[in-house]
């Protein structure tokens, strides 16, 4: 069905309140328009485009301070976290994350990544890795975005243990479970 520009340009307002992470390649499928035309139609509307959505979100959403390392630090971009509770980060794998003769990621960043989220969602300030088990699913190549998330699983007076799944898309690409020592003195 074909809309007015007026009318798609409100629904395109809408589905983008309702969900800051779509795509314009997705909008541009939803509404059966070229990239070109989504873009042209969030320019007069105003709306930024994806990356600029997700940090105006993730600023929103990081009111609570993360305590146990400076945001900054956690690998990848953290778009939304609950202290105690879950985390999710956002990395794009460039140049200078992949071995050059296969353009697949070294598996440290992947790693780095889940660590750093595995910590950063601990309301604790002292949290350090006691003991981590992972697993790799497959070789994550150059320009994808890896989404991790975070949950924690049990917590105790010492220990908080969290999964982080990552994804690539909808296909996952590495788990890990993560022990994290936590500091008494703080609770």
């Amino acid at each position: 069905m074909k809309r007015s520009k007026k009318e798609r340009q409100q629904l395109l307002k809408t589905t983008i309140e309702e969900n800051p992470f779509i795509t314009d390649e997705e909008l541009a499928d939803r509404f059966s328009v070229s990239v070109q035309t989504i873009r042209l139609d969030r320019l007069e509307l105003s709306i930024p485009e994806l990356r600029e959505r997700i940090k105006h979100v993730a600023s929103k959403q990081l009111d609570e301070e993360v305590r146990s390392l400076p945001i900054e630090e956690v690998i990848g971009e953290v778009i939304d976290i609950e202290l105690d509770q879950s985390a999710i980060s956002i990395f794009d794998v460039k140049t200078e994350h992949v071995f050059q003769r296969n353009q697949i990621a070294r598996g440290h960043h992947l790693f780095a990544q889940a660590n750093s989220l595995a910590v950063a969602v601990i309301n604790n300030e002292l949290a350090l890795t006691a003991d981590a088990s992972i697993r790799y699913h497959r070789p994550v190549k150059l320009h994808e975005r890896v989404i991790a998330k975070a949950k924690v699983l049990s917590t105790s007076e010492v220990r908080t243990t969290v999964e982080v799944n990552s994804y690539v898309g909808q296909e996952q690409v590495f788990s890990g479970t993560f022990k994290m020592y936590r500091s008494t003195k703080d609770k």
